[in-house]
């Protein structure tokens, strides 16, 4: 099959390298001699009609910006076997031969369906902060939020300092604690608490005991929010063992916004261009990841069914390191 014009949307939530991913996309099909259809919104601009044509000045000056210039949403529409016909008449009505889905889990259920339902090649990009997606050594937006909490970790650990406190941060992670670690070793923090092991909350009184023995006046305590009863349920059980008074902060959808880091421009321009070829190469229904630095690609159940688990090297480092 001849691939003459594809389109790509982004959908669930919004993660820093997405405009870098639609950039490559437009810019790999463009000089392959192949259109580029953007669509609004995500999935319920799909169902709704919302496309227009991309060329590529329509991306330019758009790789450092945050967010995505197509919008995303997240659509109970497309959730019906009706509202996906409808976004695959829309799809025909284009003439596309194929769509090209930046988002995460959520999302590649939704490309999965339409495939499966309506026969349209589909292939999936890793844009989500989480890191949680099997398949890719990391996904787009992730490096970034990775960034953006180890600032705020560090300006909180400057107050904690000054006054003699404990901080427990909470950073996003609602099935996974990939931000939460790696913003544990590189924040210095006491102590890190992930949704892949569900440690006793009181274990976190002795860590804090420790600290003080050894002179530490301060403390910071990383929680991912997935993790049960979250910061606040951290901060409870150290104020209840210890008599300590505690700081809780939590970063939120800070973590989602803010131009992108290099890292996650690179991976996202390099995924975008691989999904294009992988087009003209008769590939489809999987997700196009990065494994020990090569393309690869994972059918797209696999994405959702199959366990990415935290580094457990990484796991061991941050707590040998926090004494």
């Amino acid at each position: 099959m001849t691939i003459k014009r594809i389109a790509v949307l982004t959908s669930g939530g919004d993660a820093p390298g997405m405009n870098a991913a639609i950039r490559a996309v437009v810019r790999s099909a463009t000089s392959n001699g192949i259109e580029v259809v953007g669509v609004r919104r995500g999935f319920q601009g799909l169902h709704e009609g919302d496309m227009s044509l991309l060329g590529p000045r329509d991306v330019a000056n758009t790789i450092q910006r945050g967010g995505t210039i197509l919008l995303t949403a997240r659509s109970r529409t497309w959730r019906s076997p009706e509202g996906r016909a409808l976004g695959a008449e829309h799809l025909r009505k284009w003439h596309v031969d194929g769509l090209v889905v930046i988002g995460g889990d959520g999302s590649f259920h939704g490309a999965h369906y339409l495939m499966e339902e309506h026969g349209i090649p589909v292939i999936g990009l890793p844009g989500t902060i989480d890191n949680d997606l099997y398949g890719t050594d990391h996904t787009i937006g992730y490096f970034t939020a990775v960034e953006t909490a180890l600032d705020a970790v560090d300006k909180l650990r400057d107050t904690g300092a000054s006054h003699e406190r404990i901080f427990v941060i909470e950073v996003m992670g609602r099935h996974a604690g990939h931000i939460a670690l790696d913003v544990a070793i590189a924040g210095g923090a006491e102590e890190v608490f992930i949704p892949e092991d569900e440690k006793p909350v009181a274990d976190i009184v002795h860590v804090i005991q420790e600290s003080l023995r050894k002179g530490k006046a301060s403390s910071i305590v990383i929680v991912a929010e997935g993790y049960p009863g979250g910061a606040m349920g951290v901060a409870k059980a150290i104020e209840d063992g210890t008599g300590l008074e505690t700081r809780v902060s939590i970063l939120g959808h800070i973590q989602r916004g803010g131009t992108p880091v290099s890292s996650d421009r690179i991976l996202a321009s390099r995924l975008g261009e691989a999904a294009v070829q992988a087009f003209m190469d008769g590939i489809s229904g999987v997700m196009v990841g990065r494994t020990n630095g090569e393309i690869s690609y994972t059918p797209l159940q696999d994405t959702w069914e199959k366990r990415k688990d935290v580094n457990r090297d990484l796991y061991r480092c941050a707590k040998l390191l926090s004494v």
